[in-house]
């Protein structure tokens, strides 16, 4: 009995520890993401962004050479996308509504599968989620705090997300302003290849009363993968369903 009774005070020593411990966590994850909501604008225009359009230029990197392109982008929640890219030499459509997925290419086009519905997924809340942050105060990611770290020679505040898909990132925000600088995942490629991908984020602006980042760099296993600038960012009230349709 004596055993007994000892075994079971240290485990209750011990989930106490653990209990606080995860306590301490979530005070430290909701004071970041509070931090972060309030500096790229509130909490109530972020809310309001659930679907937005962007227009982006830049350049990207396949095989060695570096293509300049120009995009215009359309998100509503976190499963419907429809994005307009290309340049020179090539152009594309991109459209996910829902469970359902197209791709064109020139004259090429394909239907998703299962596949890649859920890695475009993926793609669309790896977009979304540092542009409004509010998301990962929903039931369907999972964030801890993990340590500091210093990012451009300034240390920043970083967590680890678990997405709705069961995959990780992390995402880490300028201490100081409170602003996401960096997020780290694991992407998949055109062609099936996974890649560890690094996005940095600078240079924010106003838009609208929300801060965007007109600068980000992306690197794929530390390789330059493409390079763009946010040129103009609009909330939209209404979307045309139209938009989510499958392209002509």
């Amino acid at each position: 009995m004596p055993r007994l009774c000892s075994a079971l005070l240290v485990s209750a020593i011990l989930s106490a520890g653990f209990a606080r411990s995860a306590q301490a966590d979530d005070k430290d994850v909701k004071a970041i993401l509070d931090k972060a909501i309030k500096a790229l604008g509130g909490e109530e225009k972020l809310k309001k962004a659930e679907a937005y359009t962007e227009k982006t230029k830049g350049t990207i990197n396949f095989g060695g050479n570096s293509n300049e392109f120009a995009s215009e982008r359309t998100y509503q929640g976190l499963d419907r996308y429809h994005t307009e890219f290309g340049g020179d030499q090539f152009r594309g459509v991109v459209v996910l509504d829902g469970d359902k997925g197209w791709r064109r290419f020139g004259d090429n086009k394909t239907q998703m599968d299962a596949a890649a519905v859920a890695n475009e997924k993926r793609s669309i809340y790896l977009s979304v989620v540092p542009t409004t942050i509010v998301p990962l105060k929903g039931n369907g990611f999972k964030v801890e705090s993990v340590p500091e770290e210093i990012i451009a020679d300034k240390p920043a505040a970083v967590v680890k997300v678990t997405g709705p898909d069961g995959k990780d990132f992390t995402l880490a925000f300028d201490k100081e302003s409170g602003l996401p600088v960096r997020m780290i995942a694991k992407v998949m490629g055109f062609q099936g290849q996974e890649f560890t991908q690094e996005t940095t984020f600078a240079d924010y602006k106003d838009f609208g009363g929300i801060k965007r980042p007109t600068k980000s760099d992306l690197k794929r296993d530390g390789q330059t993968f493409l390079v763009s600038e946010l040129k103009d960012f609009k909330v939209l009230e209404k979307v045309d369903p139209k938009t989510f349709a499958e392209p002509e």
